[in-house]
């Protein structure tokens, strides 16, 4: 399974490892991950599972929905240039290794 670490906004790590298939909020919530919320469970309509994909990924994510792009403006932290809802970030096997920074809050 694909790793993925995680960084809150304090510092500290959290390791997951992630089914390929599985959004990243999802592995998120289900791990208890604090900060991530995913209030819609994962429809792209709440902006509660606001992430920061590290650059070294962001080129190997598919570009976001226009849906996705919508719910980035109404996140509770600032949107970035690497935001990215983690319900729309599908876990796959080139994704080994994937960082993601979480923001301040997400309501």
């Amino acid at each position: 399974m694909p790793q993925v670490t995680l960084i809150s906004s304090d510092g500290k790590d959290i390791q997951l490892e992630v089914p390929i298939g599985q959004s990243l909020m999802q592995a998120a919530v289900s791990a208890g991950v604090p900060g991530i919320v995913g209030e819609c469970g994962g429809s792209a309509m709440c902006a509660t599972c606001h992430v920061y994909v590290d650059e070294a990924f962001a080129e190997k994510l598919p570009a976001p929905l226009e849906t996705e792009l919508e719910m980035l403006e109404c996140t509770a932290s600032e949107r970035r240039e690497n935001s990215r809802l983690g319900c729309q970030i599908k876990i796959l096997a080139d994704l080994d290794g994937l960082v993601i920074r979480l923001p301040e809050r997400q309501q």
